[in-house]
Order: structure tokens, then C-alpha cells, then sequence
């Protein structure tokens, strides 16, 4: 529901043509990680994730400094691969972060891309997980009602980024994946 608010927010913003190259492969995908997800040990994935996320800082900054950029075929093949470990983990939204901005969307269209993206590639996460019998009804009546609260956060957040300059948005997206990282191999050793 995150998502949904800030595709809302930023409507304007959404780059389609990135959106159909990441959700096409990574749709399937998802649903493919999502039954993958129940024969995988958590704390496993979570270890890998964290030391990915931390990982990306250093790399992120090293694709910016030589300005790395990838095309449109290049953010699909990226989407595919992403969208299956969207289905074996809760959120990869860091994982996404280093394809946008490589791609070039900043600010505004990244946020909105990125939120149309992972809105297409959780809705299929979601699917699955219902038809093989993994989502009862109680969890996902939780998950709107946390969804709900967190919307406004997108439409308040808007005013935030906009008088953001580009170099304080790459270093909170550094940040965000610093906790990432962090949080996941917390996760997986304690």
C-alpha cells in the first residue's frame, strides 16, 4: 500500500518505459522466488541480503563516479533477476536502487518507478503465495491495515524529496541501505 501511495504521489513521474522493462521478467519471476522461498532456510537469505545491501554502498558510489549507466534491456534483465529475490525475501527495495539510478531516474521518477515496479512484482508475490495456501486471510487483513498507516508517510515524504538536493537524496538512498544491511544480518544472527 506504501507503494500505491507514492505511484499516487508521483504519478507524473513514473518513467512507463522503465516500468514495463523491470515488471515484464520481473512478475514471473517474483512468483518463481515466492515458491522458491518455501524450501529456503531465512536466516540464510538474510545473511546474503545484508552483506549484498552493504555491499551495494561502495558500489553504488563507484557506478555514480564513473557514470555507470544501463539501458532499458539492461534494467529488464534486472528486474528478472531482482523479482526473484523479491519472492523469496519480505522487501528488495535496496536491491532496486542501484538499477534505477543507473538507468537515471532520480528523485520523483525514481521513487514512483520503483513503487510501480515493486507494486506489480509484490502483487504477484502476493497471488502466489495465496494459491499455494501460504497467505491466511488474518495476515493480509494485518498488512492493509499497516499498509493504510503508512500512505501518508508517501504523500508527506513528497514535500521532503522536492526541496532535496540530488546529493543529499544519494546519500539517505546510502543510508537506507546501510540499515538495510544492517537489519537483515541482525535478523539472521540473532
Amino acid at each position: 500500500m506504501s507503494n500505491i501511495a507514492k505511484v499516487m504521489a508521483w504519478w507524473r513521474d513514473v518513467d512507463w518505459r522503465a516500468f514495463a522493462a523491470y515488471a515484464i521478467p520481473g512478475v514471473p519471476a517474483a512468483a518463481l522466488g515466492a515458491r522458491t522461498l518455501v524450501v529456503l532456510p531465512s536466516h540464510v537469505v538474510d545473511i546474503a541480503l545484508g552483506a549484498f545491501f552493504l555491499a551495494m554502498i561502495p558500489t553504488r558510489r563507484w557506478l555514480h563516479v564513473h557514470r555507470f549507466h544501463i539501458s532499458l534491456w539492461q534494467l529488464a534483465f534486472a528486474g528478472g533477476a531482482i523479482g526473484y529475490i523479491t519472492g523469496i525475501v519480505l522487501s528488495t527495495g535496496p536491491l532496486s536502487v542501484p538499477a534505477f539510478t543507473s538507468y537515471g531516474l532520480l528523485k520523483g521518477a525514481f521513487l514512483s518507478t520503483e513503487a510501480a515496479s515493486s507494486l506489480a512484482l509484490m502483487v504477484s508475490k502476493v497471488v502466489t503465495f495465496q494459491q499455494i495456501g501460504a497467505l491466511p486471510p488474518s495476515s493480509l487483513l494485518q498488512g492493509l491495515i499497516v499498509g493504510a498507516s503508512v500512505m501518508a508517510g508517501s504523500f508527506v515524504g513528497k514535500a521532503t524529496v522536492q526541496r532535496m538536493s540530488i546529493s543529499t537524496f544519494q546519500n539517505l538512498l546510502d543510508g537506507l541501505l546501510f540499515c538495510s544491511g544492517l537489519s537483515l544480518l541482525w535478523a539472521a544472527f540473532a
